[in-house]
């Protein structure tokens, strides 16, 4: 099982622990990932301000897999959603394709859509499998209580990124469960989590996380566990932020968890393994809840 490994701007720079509990992880389930030299931003950023270059951004990464004959595995929604996005308006438009083809062609590429674009989470669920994980699981997580957090990207538009069902997704929860913790229902899983209006509007921005703090700890969360940089960026920089500032109180904290990094503690691998000392809020004490 390979794939090229599509990182974005921000993991390197701001999520360190994002890319270490991924590798990390695939080297455990046998996963082999390849980096890909030239790969771009994915266009997110680009696409409310031109829609044109968000989908060359995009299409560029997708050829360069193309080249190599990998399909991509992405570990940010934001940018699964891009992808998903532009491979869509692509497959649509035959002018669009041939515009994007030409300007591709200035260094030997060519967007075919040959390459298939896939998240973390539906390569762990569809590809790997949870018989395959369950078996590899040598550290239960039965005494952590777990509010798994979508994000949007993941599942809108429905037709164009083909994740899960919009309404009622599961994938995330069972990926939750396969690691012993119990994914706890709570009613606003599925609302934004507040990352695209920080740095336009912070006070709607952080009213939004608040919202969703107070949910996933009013179900009994101990953790928010989360697959996207944008939202774990908001669930734990800017809650820490908020903690910092007065505007949230240190005990209603609900930690923040990467999936990568609790499903790599149950794995056997330990915490710095997974890069828990890069988490602003401090989760290393999720380690004694773990039982073999």
């Amino acid at each position: 099982m390979k794939f090229a490994l599509f990182l974005g701007c921000n993991i390197p720079a701001r999520v360190q622990q994002y890319e270490l509990s991924a590798r990390a992880v695939f080297n455990k389930l046998g996963i082999d990932v390849v980096d890909i030299e030239g790969f771009n931003c994915c266009g997110y950023p680009l696409r409310n301000i031109d829609s044109r270059a968000s989908i060359l951004a995009a299409a560029r990464n997708m050829a360069l897999a193309e080249k190599d004959h990998l399909d991509i595995v992405v570990l940010c929604m934001c940018g699964f959603g891009m992808f998903k996005e532009a491979a869509h308006k692509l497959r649509k438009s035959d002018v669009l394709r041939a515009e994007i083809n030409a300007m591709l062609a200035q260094e030997g590429l060519e967007y075919s859509g040959k390459s298939q674009v896939k998240h973390v989470l539906t390569v762990l669920y569809h590809d790997v499998g949870l018989e395959t994980i369950k078996q590899k699981v040598v550290r239960g997580c039965k005494d952590i209580k777990i509010a798994a957090h979508y994000g949007c990207h993941a599942l809108r538009p429905s037709d164009v990124v083909m994740f899960d069902d919009p309404l009622n997704p599961e994938i995330f929860d069972r990926l939750v469960e396969v690691t012993g913790a119990k994914s706890v229902h709570w009613q606003s899983r599925l609302d934004c989590c507040g990352a695209p209006l920080f740095g336009v509007n912070d006070e709607l921005s952080t009213d939004l996380t608040k919202r969703k703090i107070a949910d996933a700890r009013n179900s009994g969360a101990d953790y928010l566990c989360d697959a996207c940089t944008y939202c774990h960026m908001q669930f734990d920089s800017v809650q820490s932020l908020m903690m910092a500032s007065g505007q949230e109180e240190q005990n209603h904290a609900v930690p923040a968890i990467l999936y990568t990094q609790l499903l790599g503690l149950s794995l056997g691998l330990d915490g710095r393994a997974v890069g828990l000392n890069y988490n602003r809020i401090d989760i290393s004490k999720i380690e004694e809840s773990l039982t073999k």
